[in-house]
């Protein structure tokens, strides 16, 4: 297992995110995503070179970031995160953009896909699904797929490649999950051990992790809910990053552990004093460029695999 030291300029970014979320009015509604439901952004600027497509379905839209040499070599199915209350935002759309370039000119697909409490689960499964099998309808085979998320959506895609094989559909060809949520039911010692020092989720009983709109009166631990708690046989090559101050830790350790166990092929890489998500600092901060490069390299092994 990688451990990554913490860096001058990380525990600086650490110490305001920590001061970003004290636990006042304003630091209360980013803990439970309030401010996710209603955040407003200006218009995201498209990157010289690529084309962003908004692909309306059904019940939600999907958005295919494209370079104007596309590769086609693999796709990445990118699932936000956002504790499955937050709909899609800027930063993922940036997420889109590295996922594309460390993959030399891949296309990434991102569902904007429904969310709680409007539309508590399975809409988010789904939905996910949904945006899989179009891939599929379109023209990509299912080793082309990578499916990459952070957060719940890391969580969402562990969920989905589990949906897929007990439907007996052919799996992807990799998964990148970043500080993925897998245990709704927070029992990983973690949630204990790191409540003190976790600054984003934190010191208060009052944050996302701890309300049930998106489960609703499911059990939290059903595996398409808390993919902890299914089976990883069969699963592809999985890539699982996590900073070390995180209060879900111990939902990427017990994860890449029951997955080892299982036979599948998992690099998971703990970067000391980081916080949920550090990758968001995209090429800032030396841990989440680290984090970055470690997700290109993943790439190019599952591409030559």
């Amino acid at each position: 297992m990688p451990q990554f030291e913490n860096s001058a300029q990380g525990k600086v970014l650490r110490d305001l995110v920590a001061r970003l979320h004290e636990d006042n009015l304003i630091g209360r509604k980013i803990k439970n995503g309030e401010i996710r439901k209603i955040m407003e952004e200006a218009e995201w600027r498209v990157p010289n070179g690529y084309s962003l497509s908004v692909i309306t379905q059904r019940k939600f839209s999907m958005e295919l970031l494209e370079p104007k040499k596309i590769s086609d070599r693999m796709i990445i199915l990118q699932l936000h995160g956002g504790g499955y209350v937050g709909k899609m935002i800027n930063i993922y759309r940036s997420f889109a953009g590295l996922y594309s370039e460390l993959g030399r000119g891949i296309p990434v697909l991102t569902p904007d896909y429904r969310v709680a409490p409007e539309d508590p689960y399975p809409a988010a499964l789904e939905d996910a699904f949904h945006s899989y099998h179009w891939l599929l309808e379109n023209g990509w085979t299912e080793k082309q797929i990578i499916l990459a998320g952070d957060s719940a959506g890391g969580g969402l895609a562990l969920a989905l490649c589990m949906y897929l094989k007990d439907r007996r559909y052919a799996l992807p060809g990799g998964i990148v999950c970043m500080s993925p949520w897998t245990d709704l039911t927070l029992s990983g010692p973690s949630y204990q051990t790191k409540f003190r020092v976790d600054p984003v989720f934190g010191n208060t009983r009052d944050s996302l992790v701890y309300t049930r709109d998106y489960v609703g009166e499911e059990d939290t631990a059903n595996p398409y809910i808390s993919p902890l708690y299914g089976e990883f046989s069969g699963f592809p090559p999985m890539l699982i990053q996590v900073g070390s101050q995180e209060m879900l830790l111990s939902d990427s350790e017990r994860v890449a552990e029951k997955a080892k166990h299982a036979g599948v092929k998992v690099r998971l890489s703990v970067y000391e004093g980081m916080f949920h998500v550090f990758q968001m600092a995209l090429l800032m901060i030396p841990e989440s460029k680290t984090a970055w490069k470690e997700v290109g390299a993943f790439l190019d092994r599952v591409n030559a695999e």
